[in-house]
């Protein structure tokens, strides 16, 4: 670690915006906070899932910053149940050490999902977060943890009793997390708190569990959590976090915790223990079974002379058949020599499956139309050399990247090809990839509008304002720098200026 032991810092927690609707800092941005303010790590812990793992490891990488990656898992059956102030379970804070806590980590933001299927979030047991313990790091959770609150409520046989099964399980893995953003529930729980660590020699950890990136950007991140919950901004009991939840500099937590300097050191120790990086992998598709012995180019081309053959023939056009097959020898010849017959298989296979079980399927769409083999292997419906269409759009040597055809299922029918997929290729081969949206312009300043409470009409009015263009859509800065009347009405009216600044 570069940092200075007795200066330096490194925040443990923080949120990225795929805690959806409630951390405010992009993935690619964290990196960049850390190496501003000096310091040498810094640990990623959404709420309960992963999705921003592999993302943030690159770009921390690049940042020259070791990434942490972490997770707030909720949790039950140990310490307290949901808090009152957010209703919420109680949430742990778990760091991989390395690839088997990455791998524990995974599986069990999996089981909080999987498994917590008709709770109102993802929960997970404490018996299965011990099953899976191996390889991780363990804070206590601070003030939304399952000990704090209990501690606070003068409950300390049960937060002593929490405290000591963390202890048991994760051994010298194990660190008491304390955190002040001048909440009374943190004042109260701190003493119980730093006297059962002292007593146990287990170590303290200081956290500021980071919500947004700058202590300015508050509003904004108030305006997010009341977006997530349906509230408004003047509404008194809802959900809230500090103004004191951002990147703070090393200088201003080691100035917080000045009285415990060994809680901001072993957040240095943390650091270099957890000596783990996400690294990008290659898909690895599952073997296609072929028949009567062939390999897989083989089975490949088997077939697509067969399709060929059977395309042709159904064809009521007069058509130079010499260039189809030149075509297709031709297409044949780039998919086996990058390694791509397989992929052409699987995907045909169950397009197959699907129309003869009567599943509508979608001719087909996107690059992949270009494919005279997708053609004759069914898995488009669009004659390429007819209309024209490239094979090197979708897949070139020269650009070496995985084919991915647009294919399209009955939507009320599609559970039943995945079904088959799962049951073919084996659970553990098959995976649905997850996208995530943005909201534009448009779509922000309506929502912070209606948290602000502003009137209906004035807020549509604003939206109309903003340059509408799908194909290059603005941010809502670009839109008051491009049009005046934006400019004129966040001069002229205060809450329009709030509304626009957050």
């Amino acid at each position: 670690m570069s940092n200075d032991e007795g200066q330096g810092f490194v925040h443990l927690r923080v949120r990225s915006a795929y805690s959806l609707l409630e951390g405010a800092i992009k993935a690619d941005v964290i990196g960049k906070l850390a190496e501003a303010a000096g310091m040498p790590a810094a640990g990623l812990t959404d709420r309960a899932n992963l999705f921003g793992a592999l993302e943030y490891s690159s770009y921390a990488k690049d940042a020259g910053i070791q990434p942490i990656i972490g997770c707030a898992l909720p949790v039950a059956g140990i310490g307290a149940g949901p808090t009152e102030r957010w209703a919420r379970a109680p949430t742990i804070t778990l760091l991989a050490q390395n690839e088997r806590g990455y791998l524990n980590l995974s599986e069990l933001s999996s089981i909080a999902y999987l498994e917590s299927s008709d709770l109102a979030e993802p929960i997970v047991p404490w018996s299965r977060v011990a099953e899976h313990a191996e390889g991780l790091i363990l804070l206590s959770g601070g003030t939304d943890g399952p000990v704090d609150a209990l501690f606070a409520a003068g409950k300390s046989a049960e937060a002593i009793q929490a405290l000591s099964e963390m202890s048991r399980v994760f051994g010298d893995r194990f660190y008491v997390e304390l955190q002040r953003h001048g909440l009374p529930q943190q004042a109260a729980a701190e003493p119980g708190l730093v006297n059962w660590a002292y007593e146990h020699d287990v170590p303290l950890v200081a956290t500021n569990d980071v919500y947004f990136a700058k202590a300015e950007l508050y509003d904004a991140h108030d305006a997010l959590l009341c977006i997530s919950d349906g509230a408004f901004v003047g509404q008194d009991e809802r959900r809230r976090v500090t103004p004191e939840h951002w990147f703070k500099p090393a200088a201003d937590m080691r100035k917080l915790f000045s009285d415990l300097p060994e809680a901001c050191d072993n957040t240095l120790d943390i650091a270099r223990r957890c000596a783990f990086l996400v690294k990008k992998r290659d898909p690895i598709l599952p073997s296609f079974p072929t028949g009567a012995g062939r390999s897989e180019p083989e089975e490949l081309t088997y077939q697509a002379r067969e399709g060929l053959r059977a395309r042709l023939a159904d064809n009521v056009l007069a058509v130079d058949e010499q260039v189809y097959w030149d075509r297709l020898d031709f297409e044949l010849g780039i998919i086996i020599k990058m390694g791509f017959p397989g992929y052409f298989l699987i995907v045909s296979d169950f397009i197959k499956w699907a129309k003869s079980h009567g599943i509508p399927v979608g001719p087909g769409r996107g690059s992949g139309a270009g494919s005279l083999v997708a053609w004759v292997l069914t898995i488009t419906d669009l004659d390429p050399l007819r209309f024209g269409l490239l094979f090197e759009r979708f897949l070139n040597p020269e650009r070496v990247s995985m084919p991915d055809f647009d294919i399209d299922f009955c939507q009320e029918r599609r559970e039943e090809v995945i079904v088959y997929v799962q049951e073919k290729y084996g659970r553990d081969r098959v995976a649905q990839i997850i996208t995530f949206g943005s909201l534009q312009a448009r779509a922000v300043l309506r929502d912070v509008g209606r948290v602000m409470q502003l009137p209906l009409g004035l807020v549509d009015r604003l939206c109309k304002m903003v340059p509408n263009n799908p194909a290059a859509p603005v941010t809502l800065a670009q839109a008051i720098e491009l049009e005046p009347r934006l400019k004129q009405a966040k001069k002229e009216d205060g809450a329009v200026s709030a509304c626009l600044d957050v």
